[in-house]
């Protein structure tokens, strides 16, 4: 099973205070032991919002909504895309991770939707479709 493993952001990563050479090397550490693993599918950090966008839908309308963004709790400073066996192997990986933060972090995982978890509503035009595109951003890399 693939999740994708969100580190929330707090005031610090909003403000853009990028973190100390030290967590970046035990961050470096933790990264190596999953790419060992063969767990690490991908991993990135994020800008703060004040440097995003937010497009909100209604219908046929889009708004653009310029960052940043209030509720901190909410936001996602990075992410990691795991491919594991299951929740709690996850769960195991997360609590040998780094703290993120001085202080309090939180880390959120959620399961990423497979092929087979749409049912029959993927069609098998669909799904050819879907495994076309997935090639296709496979040999872009």
């Amino acid at each position: 099973m693939r999740v994708m493993v969100m580190v929330k952001a707090n005031k610090d990563s909003e403000e853009g205070i990028m973190p100390t050479q030290k967590l970046l090397a035990e961050m470096g550490k933790f990264n190596e032991e999953l790419v060992k693993a063969g767990v690490l599918l991908a991993a990135d950090g994020l800008q703060p919002t004040s440097k995003g966008k937010r497009v909100r839908f209604s219908g046929e309308k889009r708004t653009v909504i310029d960052g940043p963004f209030t509720e901190t709790k909410e936001l996602i400073a990075g992410f990691w895309l795991w491919q594991v066996r299951s929740m709690e192997e996850a769960v195991e990986w997360v609590k040998r991770c780094p703290c993120p933060f001085e202080g309090e972090s939180e880390i959120e995982i959620r399961q990423v939707f497979e092929a087979e978890d749409f049912g029959p509503e993927l069609t098998p035009e669909l799904r050819k479709q879907e495994e076309r595109l997935r090639r296709q951003v496979a040999t872009k890399k």
